[in-house]
């Protein structure tokens, strides 16, 4: 019984390993290629658009998050004996929780970009931000830095202490029972991170609220006007588009939380969430690349035999 345990457990994480794999090389392609293509533009222009800063930002962010955790599952899952005995485990711990809360950061950043260069209000202060929004976008970018910098930073005192608790990396499976030991001994840590995700949902939250009241009010002003055909199907096309991304973050957050929360090497559906979570920056970036004409002509032009000329859900095209 034990040994069928343990052909079950190991089939489950070698096929968890499989499906990662294919995820992270796509993944790491897509969002390589975003990286690429911004620096290129870069080089030729001498300059950037706010769009493409945060599309560059999220680019790397998005690489290195997958490779990390590509490298980390790997090891974790094949070579367990290489993270023994070493602060190697906290290492990769605070690496990645650093790179998936610059992820969550610069994608609720791009959403607010939305949400001031799209929606339309007569307030000082929102019409301020939008003839700023230039300027704001790299003070954006680097309070996504420090917020992640400090979402990470309590796991020093996992580094402090590890040597004077009880807590053991070292058993097998180590990949699921770092997070195990952590929520055990290290509630604190569990709470400032699940803190950091919160107020990054929170933000997109608030962003979207605003954008979908501002496009629901005018297309109802548009109704009855002349431009109607035009002007209101481009905005239903973008209230659609926003809600497609909204809903895809909301999914990817409660999904994190769920595998911060509960992790069991033992149980399917486990593996079923980390495999969706890590879809989220992977499917996200290839609806940001469909929705950006210059990228996506490209790609199209890498794969000649794509037929799909625009992603289902994409954000709206500036």
């Amino acid at each position: 019984m034990a040994e069928q345990h343990g052909y079950n457990t190991t089939s489950s994480a070698n096929a968890f390993v499989v499906v990662f794999t294919v995820q992270a090389l796509a993944g790491m392609w897509i969002n390589s290629f975003i990286v690429a293509e911004s620096c290129k533009a870069w080089f030729k222009k001498k300059s950037m658009n706010s769009n493409e800063k945060i599309l560059l930002f999220l680019g790397c962010f998005r690489f290195w998050y997958l490779c990390t955790t590509w490298i980390y599952i790997i090891i974790s899952v094949f070579f367990p004996q290489h993270l023994l005995h070493t602060g190697t485990s906290l290492t990769f711990a605070i690496f990645l929780c650093f790179l998936n809360s610059s992820n969550l950061w610069t994608s609720a950043c791009l959403y607010a970009f939305y949400c001031i260069k799209i929606a339309n209000f007569r307030h000082h202060f929102f019409i301020y931000l939008k003839a700023k929004i230039d300027r704001i976008v790299p003070w954006l970018l680097l309070s996504s830095v420090v917020l992640s910098l400090l979402n990470c930073s309590p796991f020093l005192q996992v580094t402090d202490e590890e040597n004077s608790t009880s807590t053991n990396f070292t058993t097998h499976g180590i990949f699921w029972k770092v997070n195990e030991e952590i929520r055990e001994h290290f509630s604190t840590i569990v709470l400032i991170c699940t803190f950091g995700f919160s107020m990054a949902f929170i933000m997109v939250i608030f962003s979207a609220f605003l954008l979908l009241f501002s496009l629901c009010r005018h297309k109802h002003k548009m109704q009855n006007s002349s431009a109607r055909s035009l002007s209101t199907a481009a905005h239903i096309k973008a209230m659609k588009s926003l809600l497609s991304f909204f809903f895809i973050y909301c999914v990817n957050y409660i999904i994190l939380i769920s595998t911060v929360y509960y992790n069991n090497e033992n149980n399917l559906l486990t593996l079923l969430l980390l495999v969706l979570q890590y879809a989220f920056p992977v499917v996200h970036s290839l609806i940001l690349i469909f929705s950006n004409p210059k990228l996506e002509r490209i790609v199209l032009r890498i794969l000649p035999c794509a037929q799909c000329k625009n992603a289902p859900g994409s954000p709206p095209k500036l």
